[in-house]
């Protein structure tokens, strides 16, 4: 099975950087062929593809968009049969819409291809003026990403970095953005990220896999405390329970009798947030001592998250009740923040961390 990866992104975005960087740290060890689509009459990104070992079929004919299966097809169907690579990259037109890009592959009939990612890389500093004067090819390419990369984010402040990414959520809710500069990641983090294993929505069903429905207790991280729950996925069961007091779901019951009727998701509730926002040890700190504020901040029972912070280290933490853990560790693709717990006041923990 071939996988399939397209690299879409505005001129001058860094495609090509970010597929050197790719082939060197990630790729290693694959078969790899990489298909170019100059819009123009000269290619002139493949030298030093060529030089790296990796096959070139450029077609300067046109772009993708505007032969669309024509010649592009055909040129897969050469790729496969005369290689039969382990990852065909396709990098197209800076100006071509990511969405004929995927309907181009689509098209091709072929049953041994996984069309595995569409990675769009945005130049964070340009990103508001190419959205007003490009909207309908530069959001395409927004729009129909699975993962959206960053450029360009090193010299970028922080307020056109947040705006940068504001932007993109209006386009796409559901792709991950990398807002961290690409130095340092490795590519091996780069292609987790494409290939959706590391998403915020990835992240808060980790942590909802690791905190008890039933009683809030993060079960992965502290084995050793016996419960006797029987953890049902949709619902839970508070037959064992004989004692007075508020179950924490917000419903008054007779605790003698059974009351499973409760799913997880009417009870517990989770809240993340994607943030370029530099952080300092302190403030994270400072965050996490006052979610014990039940009135404040709902009841939280796990939180999470690896931020930025200052000097170029990255922050990691861990909360549950009463008990932060702050320390630093390795950089993440963005940074991002998740909560889990019963009653949350959202646009409370926005102002607490300040995203």
């Amino acid at each position: 099975m071939t996988k399939i990866d397209i690299f879409s992104g505005f001129l001058g975005a860094g495609k090509t950087t970010l597929i050197k960087k790719l082939i060197k740290e990630g790729y290693s060890g694959e078969k790899l062929v990489l298909i170019e689509n100059e819009f123009g009459e000269i290619g002139i990104d493949g030298g030093f593809l060529k030089d790296a070992g990796i096959e070139i079929t450029e077609m300067n004919s046109g772009c993708i968009c505007c032969s669309l299966v024509g010649d592009f097809g055909e040129a897969l169907k050469k790729v496969l049969a005369e290689y039969a690579p382990d990852r065909i990259i396709i990098e197209p037109s800076g100006v071509g819409k990511l969405s004929d890009v995927i309907k181009a592959v689509r098209n091709i009939d072929a049953t041994d291809i996984l069309l595995n990612s569409f990675t769009t890389v945005v130049d964070a500093k340009k990103c508001k003026m190419y959205m007003k004067n490009f909207g309908e090819f530069f959001n395409n390419q927004i729009e129909y990403a699975n993962c959206i990369i960053l450029s360009h984010t090193g010299g970028c402040s922080p307020d056109k970095l947040k705006t940068a990414m504001e932007l993109i959520r209006q386009h796409n809710q559901n792709a991950t953005i990398i807002s961290t500069d690409w130095d340092a990641l490795s590519g091996a983090q780069i292609i987790e990220a494409m290939e959706q294993k590391n998403s915020l929505q990835a992240e808060l069903d980790a942590l909802e896999e690791e905190t008890c429905p039933v009683c809030g207790h993060d079960h992965h991280e502290h084995a050793h405390h016996e419960h006797d729950h029987d953890h049902e996925h949709a619902h839970h069961d508070h037959e064992h329970h004989d004692h007075d007091h508020d179950c924490g779901c917000g419903h008054d019951h007779e605790h003698h009798h059974e009351h499973g009727h409760h799913h997880a998701d009417e009870v517990f509730q989770s809240w993340g947030a994607e943030t370029a926002k530099v952080f300092s040890k302190e403030q994270i700190t400072n965050a996490l001592q006052q979610l014990t504020d039940a009135v404040e901040f709902g009841v939280v029972l796990r939180a999470k998250g690896i931020v930025a912070g200052e000097n170029g280290q990255w922050i990691h933490f861990d909360y549950v009740p009463g008990t932060p853990d702050v320390r630093f560790g390795t950089p993440g693709v963005t940074g991002r923040l998740c909560v889990i717990g019963s009653k949350l006041e959202e646009e409370n923990l926005k102002e607490l961390f300040g995203v």
